[in-house]
């Protein structure tokens, strides 16, 4: 079992709870917010699922299944937080278009987008640096 794979498996857990977090109330405010910050829905949370069963099957599969999936997720994801930071929507559970630019603060942007821009470039670096195939 290489690294890549593990992180894959690492990935499927932390997606996995992205989900059941976000229907915990304890972690909701007063408007349905996880954290105060994120506003869940169907779209994030079939995108959370996918995303979560592929880095299952890449780490269940093979190092090169794991190297593709954190290399083209981290790209997904790290462009999908930076779009989050300039239009405080994201384009991969479809908000740039049911939402369109949203009229936030900078810093509430970049907080929103963290999870995701951290997810794609651990995703991206670990791709990198974690490429050899020895366990």
């Amino acid at each position: 079992m290489t690294s890549l794979r593990w992180i894959c498996f690492g990935f499927t857990v932390f997606l996995a709870i992205a989900v059941l977090v976000g229907h915990v109330p304890m972690f909701q405010d007063a408007e349905g917010r996880t954290f105060g910050i994120f506003r869940l829905n169907l779209f994030q949370d079939l995108l959370h699922t996918a995303s979560a069963l592929w880095a299952l099957a890449a780490g269940l599969t093979s190092h090169r299944a794991a190297k593709f999936f954190l290399t083209y997720f981290g790209i997904l994801y790290f462009a999908d937080g930076l779009m989050g930071v300039v239009t405080g929507s994201g384009y991969l559970d479809l908000g740039i278009i049911r939402n369109g630019w949203l009229d936030q603060p900078l810093s509430f942007k970049i907080l929103a987008s963290t999870p995701h821009l951290f997810l794609g470039g651990v995703g991206l670096l670990a791709s990198r640096f974690f490429d050899s195939k020895r366990a």
